[in-house]
């Protein structure tokens, strides 16, 4: 496996066509991504005193952290939109060597900032409903 560029890494949201359309969220300078996954512990006395876990079981979650400067793009409008209302889009997270995960995802946190002799920024936290699949 070789190394590969962060820059590469994108976050994009849908049209909502179907066949969808994904169009990358523009001025994002880091893209972080979480798998995270609850355990079933079964451990019984026949365990040996080791901790036993379930295959499979519990509830498994993807989170999308990412943070850019603001400018202005549809997918931002996009994104501040479904923050306001609180519904849930799809969204497709890609990597250089073209591997794709596509996912529908509520925007859990968004937010703005801006220094008086700076740019204005954003960061936004994405959660996960359902299945996040790899296309």
């Amino acid at each position: 496996m070789t190394a590969q560029k962060g820059s590469a890494f994108l976050l994009k949201i849908s049209d909502g066509g179907s066949p969808a359309a994904y169009q990358t969220v523009a001025g994002l300078r880091t893209t972080q991504m979480s798998v995270t996954g609850e355990t079933v512990v079964i451990t019984s006395k026949d365990s040996g005193g080791w901790r036993e876990l379930l295959s499979g079981a519990g509830v498994r979650a993807v989170s999308v952290s990412a943070a850019g400067i603001f400018l202005g793009s549809a997918a931002e409008a996009q994104i501040r939109a479904h923050a306001l209302a609180g519904t849930i889009d799809a969204y497709e997270l890609s990597f250089e060597d073209g591997e794709k995960l596509h996912g529908q995802f509520l925007v859990q946190r968004l937010d703005y900032a801006g220094d008086f002799n700076g740019e204005r920024n954003y960061t936004l936290q994405l959660e996960s409903s359902g299945a996040v699949v790899a296309a």
